[in-house]
């Protein structure tokens, strides 16, 4: 399976989590997920649907370690990033506890975008 296909199929399965979550806080008439909610559509869904893009339209065949090494950097940070954001806002976890999972995540989601960069710029295309 190509990485343009992966991400395809995470971003979908990002924006089912989110939209649920959505729907959930609206039904519940609780948003205090909305950062949550935030996150698995734009870090989750969006980022991998654009990197998905990126690979079938530009990539081609990029150097496969490194895209691997983008592909599971992304996804590791996001769902990390996802699941911290949800325990921070459903107070099951302190913020002190939780900041670390938090930073090490989002300093990973700016790491993976800038190894999809560094392939667009060595790409033939």
């Amino acid at each position: 399976m190509g990485f343009d296909r992966k991400y395809l199929i995470w971003a979908l399965g990002y924006v089912a989590a989110g939209m649920g979550l959505g729907i959930f806080m609206a039904a519940s008439h609780n948003h205090g997920q909305l950062v949550t909610h935030a996150h698995a559509n734009l870090v989750g869904f969006l980022l991998s649907f654009c990197y998905g893009i990126i690979h079938k339209l530009w990539l081609g065949q990029p150097n496969r370690t490194l895209a691997q090494i983008q592909f599971v950097v992304h996804q590791v940070a996001s769902v990390a990033l996802i699941i911290g954001l949800f325990l921070l806002y459903g107070k099951f976890v302190p913020e002190a506890q939780i900041e670390p999972v938090l930073s090490i995540g989002s300093i990973a989601v700016l790491a993976s975008a800038l190894l999809i960069l560094y392939m667009v710029l060595k790409s033939p295309k």
